[in-house]
């Protein structure tokens, strides 16, 4: 029989033992409902090219510069690309409304309806368009990140740019979308001015688009960039006071016209030869990059950098005012720009970060990012939404549909595996490019132009061998052609999408 003291040893191994695994659930536990701060930087009409970090690569996968990069001065993000992931493949839809739709609500634009820009007093379906797109934009019955993020503790910020909804509708004002604070954010889509002795549009430059609050800087000799950029700092600076995680969506009026130029940085291109809109434009990106090195570093100073992660990107393709040769601008040596439905319209620069990357950090552990490298696998705006769900530990209701994918694996450097690569960009309204749906699969695209009253047109292109769009083989490849419009029509009815209208009748697609 066992001693009484062989007895005693092992009941406290035992204790032991149990101890221990109590105190590894609970570590588990605590590691599991970790909630990082969260920073979406959103820079209004900034396309792929208007950086001076690189983000498209060449044939080997190495980042390449061109032009429009040693252009632009944009010092903070080359310090966050270094320390962070940056994706050349990221797609967005082509004008901004519809994209801030799909952060908000991780659905497609085809999906939520919302396919145009929202204009603030009308209806602008355009002549074909769809009679029931959702126009008025966001509401209150809608899912939206600020709204499950709330429930979830976090205090929700939303600084600039809205644009969720006509004057009049519950999206005008963010609060009604789950946001606990809105600075400066209404229904427009661009600021009446970008100056504080303008009161930002209230006595000087456009009336009608006065951004609204931020009456302290009113009169004052400061730029809309820097008076939200201080204003989103103190946001910040209150959530720590009152221990709650924050969800900051630091969504900039620049780099939208008007392209008023920001004083501070002028002197840095006077001499470039450009002209003197494309010189305002620039300063308005280096506006941006010195606030988004403004809001990492006061991150930084209260201590909350290795628990706030960090998505920097731009919601539509460039729209600066350079020349147009042959459909390329401001996104060369990509084709086209915003609201068009080649790349330049389309991809956009997205990063992620940890502001401060530490790999002991246990909401790290679980969502780890590679540092210094350019994802190639296609991502989208999609993504945002479900995988900021994924790091807040949040679970959405089963019947809830997410368009997106989350991008834990892709933050690793690695390939997912078990995400299509897919990107559905459907426009059935007037603007540069009018009445069109495009659909991405891999290195393959398909655009389908509806023509009212005529033949419609197609154009095909392969992205792997041509990713500058210069050669249309709709007509040499009549195989891939039917393929991927078959494609898109599957796209299309599987997400519900509104085709355009002519006399009540709908635009079919036809078939090549």
């Amino acid at each position: 029989m066992m001693s009484l003291r062989l007895k005693m040893k092992y009941c406290f191994a035992v204790m032991i033992l149990a101890f221990l695994f109590i105190l590894a659930s609970c570590s588990e536990s605590k590691q599991k409902n970790i909630q990082p701060n969260i920073i979406i930087f959103l820079v209004d009409d900034m396309g792929i090219m208007d950086t001076s970090l690189p983000f498209l690569t060449d044939s080997l996968g190495h980042p390449q510069k061109y032009p429009l990069n040693e252009y632009y001065r944009t010092p903070n993000m080359e310090k966050l690309g270094e320390q962070g992931i940056r994706f050349n493949n990221f797609y967005a839809h082509s004008v901004c409304s519809p994209s801030r739709t799909t952060i908000m609500t991780g659905q497609n634009s085809a999906r939520h309806r919302v396919t145009n820009w929202i204009n603030s007093e009308n209806n602008n379906r355009g002549e074909y368009g769809p009679a029931n797109w959702n126009w008025k934009g966001l509401d209150k019955s809608m899912i939206t990140l600020p709204k499950v993020l709330q429930q979830a503790g976090y205090k929700t910020i939303h600084v600039g740019k809205a644009h969720f909804g006509p004057f009049g509708s519950e999206g005008e004002d963010p609060l009604n979308l789950g946001f606990d604070v809105n600075i400066a954010g209404c229904s427009i889509g661009k600021p009446g001015s970008y100056l504080g002795i303008e009161a930002f549009g209230h006595s000087g430059g456009n009336k009608k688009r006065a951004v609204p609050g931020l009456e302290k800087y009113h009169g004052k000799d400061i730029f809309l960039t820097e008076a939200l950029t201080r204003e989103a700092n103190l946001a910040i600076s209150k959530a720590k006071e009152e221990g709650k995680p924050f969800f900051l969506h630091m969504s900039h009026y620049a780099v939208h016209a008007p392209f008023y130029s920001d004083p501070r940085f002028a002197e840095n291109y006077k001499d470039s030869g450009k002209s003197v809109k494309a010189q305002a434009y620039a300063t308005l990106i280096e506006g941006v990059d010195k606030s988004l090195g403004d809001i990492i570093q006061h991150v930084k100073e209260l201590g909350l950098g290795e628990n706030t992660l960090i998505l920097f990107l731009g919601d539509n393709g460039s729209d600066a005012p350079l020349p147009i040769k042959n459909n390329y601008s401001s996104s060369l040596p990509l084709k086209g720009k915003k609201a068009e439905h080649w790349e330049g319209g389309m991809r956009v620069p997205f990063m992620a970060s940890w502001i401060t990357p530490d790999n002991d950090e246990n909401c790290q552990k679980k969502i780890p990012i590679s540092n210094n490298i350019i994802q190639e696998q296609m991502a989208s705006i999609m993504d945002i939404f479900p995988s900021l769900c994924y790091a807040a530990n949040i679970d959405l209701p089963a019947d809830y549909i997410i368009d997106g994918f989350n991008l834990k694996t892709q933050f690793a450097g690695t390939k997912n595996n078990n995400r299509n690569e897919l990107f559905l960009n459907h426009y059935p309204h007037k603007h540069r490019s009018s009445y069109f749906s495009s659909l991405v699969q891999s290195e393959w695209k398909v655009v389908y132009h509806f023509q009212p009253g005529e033949k419609p047109e197609y154009e095909l292109f392969n992205l792997k061998v041509d990713p500058f769009e210069t050669n249309n083989l709709a007509k040499n490849e009549p195989k891939e052609l039917r393929r991927m419009m078959k494609a898109l029509a599957t796209e299309l009815e599987r997400k519900g999408a509104l085709l355009p209208q002519r006399d009540e009748k709908l635009l079919e697609l036809k078939m090549p």
